[in-house]
């Protein structure tokens, strides 16, 4: 079938791979692109699916602890200058702190009256864009919270304090001493800065996802066209790797290169005495799948069609 330049750029987009693969890939697969995105994948012209249509996103991610509730936020900005206004700091920092009282999405935070202002959050982002004269929006909300215990954070790249580019939450549920929590909680949330896990663990990974990876690996197994039995390990095999890859818990932890992230947390509660368990995980990155990296695409298109 025919297919699109604006299928082409998109799957493009999406995978990094080159234009001709894209569109036979979209060739092959009648226009689907999600489909295209496994062909390419199992004939290894791309790693994974990127977020398409990504547009330039700035700001700030604020975050704000109270014990055993957590909270980050996310106000995008048009430009990185408007991040280092102490008025957009203060913004940020005073809705990070008002989401700590239930704002689990960004309605519901915007909905919350905002400080000695006599309007809610989303009225008070609105005369800040007067004043500052750039547009902005509070895009992501996100809490947590336990039960006994700490809501560790770590903020990485910090341009004041709770406020940076990427805030990261991790939920101790336990009845260790608060300080050996709140270290190993923050340990924790650099791993996760650094590594970005999908999940705590393979049970928490929508079966969808998992099923898509095996059918990615079944594919490539196949092509080595070694015997059933063969192909069955060698797909098992790829799938615990994946599983090591992006479950927390199953991660090799940064701090030390060795140990997993699952058995630190074991460590640390044998030396506290008592249960220590990592119930949840919030990483926010400012603009993550909706920032957008340019390129010169009808030049390669021009450039292709000369070839």
């Amino acid at each position: 079938m025919a297919v699109s330049m604006a299928q082409v750029k998109e799957l493009r987009e999406m995978t990094g791979a080159g234009m001709m693969d894209c569109k036979n890939a979209l060739v092959a697969n009648d226009g689907d692109v999600e489909a295209a995105v496994d062909w390419l994948r199992s004939k290894g012209l791309a790693k994974a699916a990127k977020k398409a249509g990504r547009v330039a996103a700035e700001g700030l991610v604020g975050v704000a602890t109270n014990g055993t509730t957590g909270a980050t936020v996310e106000l995008n900005s048009e430009t990185d200058f408007v991040a280092l206004n102490p008025e957009f700091q203060e913004l940020v920092s005073t809705i990070a702190t008002l989401a700590l009282d239930g704002g689990s999405d960004a309605d519901i935070v915007n909905a919350m009256d905002y400080p000695d202002a006599g309007m809610n959050v989303a009225d008070k982002v609105t005369a800040a864009v007067a004043k500052i004269g750039e547009n902005m929006g509070l895009r992501r909300s996100a809490v947590l919270s336990v039960k006994q215990g700490v809501v560790a954070s770590y903020v990485h790249n910090a341009s004041a304090p709770g406020l940076g580019r990427m805030g990261v939450l991790v939920a101790l549920e336990s009845s260790a001493d608060t300080s050996t929590l709140e270290a190993l909680g923050k340990q924790i949330a650099m791993h996760i800065a650094a590594i970005n896990p999908l999940a705590i663990s393979a049970e928490e990974i929508d079966p969808a996802v998992v099923e898509r990876e095996r059918a990615v690996f079944t594919e490539q197994a196949n092509a080595s066209g070694k015997p059933e039995a063969i192909v069955e390990k060698m797909v098992e095999g790829r799938i615990r790797k994946f599983y090591s890859e992006v479950c927390l818990l199953e991660q090799v932890f940064v701090i030390d290169g060795e140990s997993k992230v699952g058995a630190v947390i074991d460590t640390a509660a044998k030396a506290a005495g008592t249960e220590i368990k990592l119930t949840g995980f919030v990483r926010m990155a400012l603009g993550d799948g909706i920032e957008k990296e340019e390129s010169d695409f009808a030049a390669e298109v021009a450039a292709a069609a000369g070839t």
